[in-house]
This record gives C-alpha cells, sequence and structure tokens, in this order.
C-alpha cells in the first residue's frame, strides 16, 4: 500500500492556488491547458470515464475531491481486488499515485510554481511504477519519449522525464 496522500495534498494546493486568468495557459501536458488539466485530474479524483467541464466552484471542489481520493487509497481494502479492465487495484492504485504526481508537476509548471512534494517514499513509488509501467504502457501515445537526465537526478526529475517530459 502506498500513502497517496502527499502527492494528493501538493496537487490540490496547486489548483487552490490557479490564478484564474492562467486557465487557458498551455501545460507540459501537450494538448492540455491548465483548465483541461485540472477537469483531468477531478476526472481521476471522482472516477469518471470523462472530463467535466469546471464549475464555479473549481478551486474548491477540486481539492476536497482529491483529499477525498487519497482518503478512499487510505484504507488498504482499496488496494485489494480487480478493477476497472481487470487491472488489480494495486495497479490502479499506482496509476492513480503517478495522475497526481505527473500532473501535479505539469500544473507547477504552467503556472510558475514548484513541485513540493518531498516525500521520498512517495517519489520512489511513483518512480518504481513509471519505470516498470511507461515502457510497456497500454495506450503507449500518452507518453512521449523519456528525455535524458543524469541517474544521479532528483526523482522527480527521473520520474517526469521517463513521462516524456524535460525537467
Amino acid at each position: 500500500m502506498i500513502d497517496l496522500a502527499p502527492a494528493c495534498t501538493v496537487t490540490a494546493s496547486l489548483v487552490a492556488d490557479v490564478p484564474a486568468d492562467r486557465l487557458d495557459d498551455p501545460t507540459p501536458c501537450t494538448d492540455l491547458a491548465v483548465r483541461d488539466l485540472i477537469a483531468h485530474l477531478d476526472q481521476v479524483a471522482r472516477g469518471a470515464d470523462t472530463a467535466d467541464p469546471l464549475g464555479p466552484g473549481w478551486r474548491t471542489d477540486v481539492p476536497e475531491r482529491l483529499d477525498a481520493l487519497a482518503a478512499e487509497w487510505a484504507d488498504p481494502a482499496a488496494w485489494e481486488g480487480v478493477g476497472a479492465l481487470d487491472l488489480p487495484n494495486a495497479v490502479w492504485g499506482r496509476i492513480v499515485l503517478t495522475e497526481m504526481v505527473v500532473h501535479g508537476w505539469d500544473l507547477a509548471r504552467a503556472i510558475g510554481r514548484q513541485f513540493d512534494l518531498s516525500d521520498e517514499p512517495t517519489l520512489r513509488a511513483c518512480l518504481d511504477h513509471v519505470a516498470e509501467f511507461v515502457p510497456d504502457a497500454p495506450v503507449p501515445q500518452l507518453w512521449g519519449p523519456p528525455a535524458v537526465v543524469d541517474e544521479g537526478a532528483p526523482l522527480i526529475d527521473r520520474i517526469v522525464a521517463i513521462t516524456g517530459r524535460t525537467p
């Protein structure tokens, strides 16, 4: 079991602080503006199949749902069994972690902020997941070609590099 709370908390804080005039800015996640990225994070938090447009209360609603997402995955039972697409829930938990870390980093970059996730076990779990999952991902077009970083680079730089972003 992985604690998703550190990643969800940092990402929720970033969402709450997005200036309204930055919603149409581009993000490192190609094809998504800031508003689309926030809608996608909300989609992940809701476990929905599609992203909905941001409602008027997005600045509080989305962070609350991200906090609730962390609480859901804090229950060891959430990591048991099989979920959608016949993937084990333990894999889904790692996917959710990756969504929070990578898209949290994307959002921070887009609004000119730091992604202040320093929890090493969280970052290590995400790095382990992306190093194994991304090269053989069932939908490879979701990721760009990996960027080259030094093996001694910070964990977050190594994570985003594997997912095709330049740290």
